[in-house]
């Protein structure tokens, strides 16, 4: 296969013709019919929908902690283009003509064991002081980790069932990603968090509206609740300047 499609490379480059390269990045195939085949290539793509995710919070919400995530996710990613360098392992046959990278090891096991383990380690240890008799709460919190561990193990076994990795590029993409949300969780929670509030008192954050919102136990209600208020007091007031009819 790899014979063949290098033939080909090389006759459009004596043809003078524009030789067209696969962005592998975005790049999904499955076997045609497949359903199953299917469902795992539109699963794999899931990380680029929590990577458009990070950013669109880092734009809007401008939290040091959801900040300080997204910073992982990338060093998370530095780590495993460095490890694919290292280690040198090709990617399986079926795909070797898509990919001129390496494929030890799963760069999408890494990303997402990282993402669910750091959540894991987010609702049990940050969010363990909210509503704790709430069972709403404490269900919300559960369908959330549940939720990610479940993706991460789809994208697992889809990489594995799609050929695009062999079982072994998953599973120890997979424990290195467990390994290093253990460990930049620990950085976070234990040296970065108690440097919040001293950063966002500087003028470049102030500057940029960043904010630290970690002693808020429940930011989206915080967040519901103080809009809803702003919003009646304007509109109160708003009444209060419209002339008599």
């Amino acid at each position: 296969m790899e014979e063949k499609v290098s033939s080909v490379n090389d006759a459009i480059r004596h043809n003078g013709e524009v030789e067209w390269q696969p962005l592998a990045l975005t790049l999904v195939e499955y076997p045609k019919g497949d359903w199953i085949g299917k469902f795992f290539a539109l699963i794999s793509l899931s990380p680029f929908g929590i990577g458009a995710g990070f950013v669109a919070l880092v734009l809007f919400r401008r939290d040091l902690h959801t900040i300080a995530f997204f910073m992982g996710t990338l060093v998370n990613e530095v780590i495993n283009i460095i490890l694919k360098h290292i280690i040198c392992e090709a990617r399986p046959l079926a795909r070797g003509h898509l990919y001129n990278e390496y494929g030890m090891p799963s760069s999408h096991a890494q990303f997402v064991w990282f993402f669910s383990i750091y959540v894991l380690y987010f609702v049990v240890i940050r969010l363990h002081h909210i509503n704790n008799n709430s069972i709403i709460s404490a269900l919300w919190r559960m369908i959330i980790v549940s939720g990610c561990l479940t993706l991460a193990v789809l994208v697992s076994v889809g990489r594995v069932y799609l050929h695009y990795h062999t079982s072994s590029q998953v599973i120890v993409g997979g424990i290195v990603g467990f390994l290093f949300a253990t460990l930049w969780f620990a950085v976070v929670h234990r040296v970065f968090t108690p440097l919040f509030p001293h950063l966002v008192s500087l003028k470049l954050c102030e500057m940029l509206m960043i904010r630290d919102t970690t002693l808020i136990p429940n930011v989206l209600w915080f967040e519901y609740t103080t809009s809803r208020q702003e919003a009646r007091a304007r509109g109160r007031k708003m009444a209060a300047l419209k002339p008599a009819q």
